[in-house]
């Protein structure tokens, strides 16, 4: 018998596990509007950040898209885009953008309106708004086959591709059994595995897949850089990883090992379901951003040297990968992959484990990160700003 859990219904057909109201900058111009907002309304979530404007070309289309997603993830009920006016990423436009993904949404322009002073009463006063709106939205019963599942794994150590990264790929397994999705991420952390998961496609998607590896070599190159000093980092290398492959290797695991189905782009939601690879970075935020913009509810996130990251609007489960680890950071992990190496749980059982708490966040429990509040937020770039 199929998974279900508690989730809500979109107008759009998707499936949210959370009802946020989130505020939203359309540039870093209006970061300190929506924060005093936020600080106003404690029921809406903010983000903010350092983009949105003298960017070009893909990289101002990745920034836009990002946004978008991230806004019209199903797990909003409601979006507030504060802008300065004058900006790339104008706010209007990226409204519209929001809207057309099927998303409540509303705008406010500081330039527009008159002032910061001004800008801050208004919003405080559409986000009351938007809040009660949202409020009318009920949980019901909905198919785990509704999930995309982000995954990821930051401060990784030598036990993370024995332990906690096999686990989640078991519980990936399971997710795409249910008939949902799993995004694997990282194409830095991909390098030196991806024979393997071509192993596993079509061929084009397979030639999608070595391309964008080829594209991440490339980018390295142009800067000549070894991308090596920066992956595996410092930390990864004091708990036990030597290079980047044995690092890959590893974080592969994470997909399980079903049929790859597609490939996509950094914060673009995948047409397909099953096992889906997006184009990320390594960095944790940045990569977590990337794959709510693309549409996961959930993120399970393993780590080794111990990582406390979540997200303003999607539930991060944390795996550590180890049990010293785990009980020094007690508050910040949810699972104990560790207990494999202890030999007191198997690989499945932990796997189960994982998988039951995908399917209790859809339901509203809280992992350790939602908890403690944490709200990060980045994009990734792609070129520099003018």
């Amino acid at each position: 018998m199929s998974k279900t859990f508690q989730g809500y219904r979109r107008a759009n057909g998707t499936v949210g596990v959370r009802n946020h109201v989130l505020v939203i900058p359309s540039v870093m111009c209006a970061n300190h509007v929506v924060d005093r907002i936020g600080r106003a309304v404690p029921d809406v979530v903010t983000v903010t950040h350092p983009t949105g404007c003298a960017q070009v070309g893909a990289d101002f289309e990745q920034t836009k898209r990002t946004m978008a997603g991230f806004a019209a993830n199903p797990n909003v009920g409601a979006v507030l885009v504060v802008g300065l006016g004058c900006e790339t990423n104008e706010s209007k436009a990226l409204t519209q953008e929001i809207a057309a993904r099927g998303q409540r949404v509303e705008v406010l322009g500081i330039q527009e309106t008159g002032g910061t002073t001004e800008t801050i009463a208004r919003g405080i006063e559409m986000a009351r708004g938007l809040v009660a709106e949202a409020a009318a939205h009920q949980r019901e019963e909905c198919p785990v086959s509704a999930l995309i599942l982000g995954t990821e794994c930051g401060g990784s150590d030598g036990f993370s591709g024995i332990t906690a990264n096999p686990a989640l790929g078991f519980a990936s397994d399971r997710l795409v059994a249910e008939g949902g999705t799993v995004i694997l991420a990282e194409v830095p952390e991909l390098v030196g595995a991806e024979h393997l998961l071509a192993a596993r496609a079509s061929e084009p998607v397979a030639a999608k897949l070595y391309e964008m590896i080829e594209r991440v070599e490339a980018r390295a190159r142009a800067m000549h850089v070894d991308m090596r000093y920066g992956n595996p980092t410092q930390g990864n290398i004091a708990g036990g990883l030597s290079t980047i492959e044995e690092k890959s290797l590893g974080a592969a695991y994470k997909g399980g090992s079903t049929t790859l189905r597609e490939v996509v782009e950094y914060a673009e939601r995948p047409s397909e379901r099953g096992l889906i690879v997006m184009d990320t970075p390594g960095q944790d935020i940045e990569q977590m951003t990337g794959m709510i913009a693309g549409g996961a509810q959930v993120v399970v996130f393993t780590t080794g040297r111990g990582t406390p990251t979540g997200s303003a609007i999607a539930p991060v489960i944390k795996v550590a990968t180890n049990s010293t680890m785990f009980e020094h950071m007690r508050e910040n992990m949810d699972v104990n992959a560790g207990t494999i190496l202890d030999g007191t749980r198997t690989l499945e059982e932990v796997g189960d484990e994982i998988f039951d708490w995908i399917v209790d966040a859809a339901n509203g429990r809280q992992p350790a990160a939602e908890a403690l509040g944490f709200h990060d937020f980045a994009i990734n770039r792609i070129g520099p700003s003018f």
